[in-house]
């Protein structure tokens, strides 16, 4: 009897270890290898943000700019295409670090028992047109702390809404972040900032033609109508830091990002 109580708590006790071990140090393999099946989704270039930390890291389907002290992206940037929105059922992956990051994304595990959701800033939801493109959204760098009300709520009625606009125009460009700032409240072991504030410019068409919307969301949920959030580029630029159109002629910048804009959008 004795033996078989001291084999039982012997084998209890490895489990409880491997568990540890698994949950502690297991990362699956990377989503970065391209999939053969679908071609990678370019941002162009003369559309990117700054970089403020010069961390940029490009995916097969997004590109990102990653701020080390905050542990998470500044920006992301994708394009929406409409043979994107599909419906496709996917098995959801597990999040782990971006193996593009130089100085290694947050760890998921942060964000356990945080109160946060692990909030998309590329959604999954528009990347369900291959498994790769949507694997390649659970890098946690694609990854920022959001309020559950938030996240379910007036953020994704603008990730709606953008698909809505890209099914009736076209091509839709997004440069989406938290607006990251000193002094945040952090959560887990690396203090992965939680923003006040989140922001989202969707674009579409070029130079003179282009069709342009800033947002500029507190971080809790409203039932305000999505274009009472409108802002200038130039706000969002302030709050940031990021100059977000810099290769872009000064004219142009100028004509663009000094006023809220929504004509040509259908709310």
């Amino acid at each position: 009897m004795r033996k078989n109580r001291i084999i039982y708590t012997t084998l209890l006790l490895l489990c409880v270890i491997g568990f540890w071990v698994f949950e502690n140090f297991y990362t699956p393999a990377t989503y970065s290898e391209t999939d053969g099946n679908t071609s990678a989704t370019t941002f162009a270039t003369n559309f990117l943000p700054s970089s403020t930390r010069d961390a940029i890291a490009s995916h097969q389907h997004f590109m990102l700019s990653y701020s080390e002290p905050h542990e998470q992206a500044e920006w992301v940037a994708y394009v929406l295409r409409k043979e994107h929105l599909t419906y496709d059922d996917r098995k959801r992956p597990y999040f782990i670090e971006d193996p593009k990051v130089r100085s290694k994304s947050a760890d998921w595990r942060n964000y356990k028992g945080s109160g946060y959701d692990r909030g998309h800033l590329c959604p999954a939801g528009d990347r369900r047109f291959s498994k790769q493109a949507y694997n390649e959204t659970f890098y946690t760098s694609n990854i920022s702390p959001q309020k559950n009300d938030f996240n379910a709520g007036i953020w994704n009625r603008l990730e709606m809404q953008v698909r809505q606009w890209c099914k009736k125009y076209g091509d839709i460009h997004v440069i989406t972040g938290g607006v990251l700032q000193k002094g945040l409240q952090g959560i887990g072991e690396e203090d992965v900032a939680v923003p006040r504030a989140f922001y989202k410019i969707v674009f579409r068409g070029k130079g003179d033609d282009m069709k342009l919307l800033a947002f500029l969301f507190p971080h809790q949920e409203s039932n305000r109508p999505l274009q009472e959030f409108l802002v200038p580029i130039d706000v969002l630029e302030k709050k940031t830091g990021i100059d977000f159109f810099h290769k872009m002629p000064k004219d142009w910048q100028q004509a663009i990002e000094s006023r809220p804009l929504k004509n040509g959008w259908a709310f």
